[in-house]
């Protein structure tokens, strides 16, 4: 079944994101016929790879920051509890009795400053990150939509997921920081297609779709 994508600027950038990591894939594949020792087609499927992870990555960014700017601005009697007990520096509580800038401005410079830098790839901190959003299990919840997507012919759970997710990233990782080089070996590189790069960014595709859904809910 086709699934609705969110209509917001956040998830407009990951699809855009993704878009170019699938034209990566694609210029591999074209180029396959015409390997030579100048040209590593491979290399094409893992920036592409990279570039799919990054893709997630900057959408959770982009959804913690917006969500909380939202909930900060209602002071609303069911905010998260984690984002209800948010401590903020004496520096901002004193810029927001200036009016300088609003609360809600306030709590996300800060948000920023904690999350800002961090790498949102592993399931453990991107829950960290998203409670203060959502009290929701969110890997549950996504697996659970992502087996109704299907019709009920899955049974993803939260752990299935996120390890799902997790060999994902963890790829990434090798290829970001090992360059895919094979545990112990400094020139054979571990093989990739461009089947698994598809599979891989499908799956990240599912994920940030599931994820929208449940926090959306």
């Amino acid at each position: 079944m086709a699934v609705p994508r969110p209509d917001t600027h956040q998830f407009d950038a990951f699809t855009a994101n993704l878009a170019y990591a699938r034209k990566m894939v694609n210029a591999g594949k074209y180029l396959a016929p015409f390997r030579s020792p100048e040209i590593d087609v491979d290399d094409f499927y893992r920036a592409a790879w990279v570039q799919a992870v990054a893709a997630i990555d900057h959408w959770f960014h982009g959804e913690l920051f917006h969500r909380v700017g939202l909930l900060a601005a209602k002071d609303s009697p069911d905010m998260p509890i984690q984002l209800r007990n948010f401590e903020l520096p004496l520096n901002r509580i004193e810029a927001v009795s200036r009016g300088e800038i609003t609360l809600s401005e306030a709590v996300v410079e800060h948000v920023r400053d904690k999350w800002g830098n961090a790498s949102l790839q592993n399931p453990r901190k991107i829950s960290e990150a998203l409670i203060l959003v959502t009290e929701k299990n969110v890997w549950q919840e996504a697996a659970t939509q992502i087996n109704i997507w299907h019709g009920q012919r899955t049974s993803h759970t939260d752990k299935t997921l996120k390890n799902q997710f997790f060999g994902i990233t963890d790829r990434r990782n090798k290829i970001a920081h090992d360059a895919d080089l094979v545990d112990g070996d400094l020139k054979q590189r571990r093989t990739i297609t461009d089947a698994e790069v598809s599979d891989a960014i499908d799956w990240i595709d599912r994920v940030a779709l599931a994820i929208a859904h449940v926090l959306d809910v």
